[in-house]
């Protein structure tokens, strides 16, 4: 697996969710985390602090009761039914606007499941613990059965999304099942949860220092002869990096090892699909064919093996492989993001 500082999630995910650039987030770079949940909750407690401060989100809740003094629709049947009538009162459907939304469930569920967990902070949980407080009104969810896809967001609610995607790594980056189907915490963020980070990071890393290469994550169309593209898969980089008539296409790799082995003759070489994919790319962006398109497999260096910088002319194109060690200090990750970079100019 990849060696990563606990400190560089942190700036990774500084990338990727701008909003912990600012101010009330500025005393977690001082601090020392040893593992990934302590991160994200000392995260979600500053952001959970703040939108509390600016206000939770509410939303109308349609409810039912039975109630003296008549508000919203009233139910005549239900009020039948129930013999509400004898007691004065009727059955109402009416809309409430309450604090109990489907976000802030998961907010609170979150929460819940970080004081639970051995590798967060004393300190964190008495904040969290305090934080819950304010949330009495709202219900506690299941984090398997939230649906992630589902959020819509909007200028009422932009605050909630950098909370949102940290609830969602606590789920699906932290929470295992053990032998009898009760959840616990990893101390660590999955593999696939940190390749989304990863490729993620880098997308943003460019789009900040570099807006000049209009960094993108963009198709790329098949370079056919005819054009009868039926039945063709969809291509699409990690990130793409342009400028004046150059091209520069980034494959973002996080694997538990960056080489593959050949036990029976004792060899290694670099992954075969990897490289056919990002061959792929770049001939079929370089239509021109004046080489004009070069890629690179950008590798999360790991423990066990060396650092990678191979590169290869291949039909005119140049293809590189280089990896970054995300367990050094973060100047030395910027410097290799922007080695790559000048290279376009």
């Amino acid at each position: 697996m990849a060696n990563i500082s606990i400190k560089n999630v942190y700036y990774m995910l500084s990338y990727a969710f701008r909003v912990l650039n600012e101010d009330n987030y500025h005393d977690i770079k001082t601090e020392e985390f040893e593992y990934t949940a302590d991160l994200l909750a000392a995260i979600l407690e500053k952001g959970l602090s703040s939108q509390i401060k600016r206000g939770l989100g509410r939303e109308y809740v349609q409810k039912s009761d039975t109630i003296a003094s008549p508000h919203g629709r009233i139910d005549f049947s239900e009020s039948v039914k129930t013999k509400s009538l004898h007691s004065k009162k009727l059955v109402c459907n009416f809309d409430s606007y309450e604090e109990n939304t489907y976000m802030n469930q998961v907010l609170k569920s979150t929460s819940l499941m970080l004081l639970h967990s051995f590798d967060v902070k004393i300190e964190h949980k008495k904040s969290l613990k305090r934080l819950i407080l304010y949330l009495d009104s709202v219900e506690v969810v299941n984090l398997r059965d939230v649906k992630w896809k589902g959020f819509q967001y909007s200028k009422n609610n932009a605050t909630y999304k950098m909370l949102i995607n940290i609830c969602y790594l606590v789920a699906k980056g932290l929470l295992l099942t053990d032998e009898h189907g009760d959840l616990k915490m990893s101390k660590y963020l999955d593999d696939r949860q940190m390749h989304n980070l990863y490729e993620k990071f880098i997308l943003e890393y460019y789009k900040k220092h570099y807006p000049e290469f209009k960094p993108t994550a963009s198709p790329v169309d098949w370079n056919v002869d005819d054009g009868f593209l039926e039945l063709l898969p969809m291509m699409r980089t990690d990130i793409t990096l342009e400028y004046h008539g150059r091209t520069a296409i980034i494959d973002a790799k996080y694997y538990s090892r960056m080489l593959q082995y050949n036990e029976l003759y004792n060899s290694k070489t670099l992954h075969s699909d990897n490289m056919y994919q990002i061959f792929t790319y770049v001939k079929n962006k370089d239509v021109n064919h004046d080489g004009s398109v070069s890629g690179i497999l950008l590798y999360a260096k790991t423990d066990e093996e060396e650092a990678l910088d191979q590169n290869y002319l291949m039909s005119g194109n140049k293809i590189s492989v280089k990896s970054i060690d995300l367990g050094q200090e973060f100047d030395g990750i910027k410097k290799t993001l922007d080695e790559i970079a000048v290279e376009l100019y």
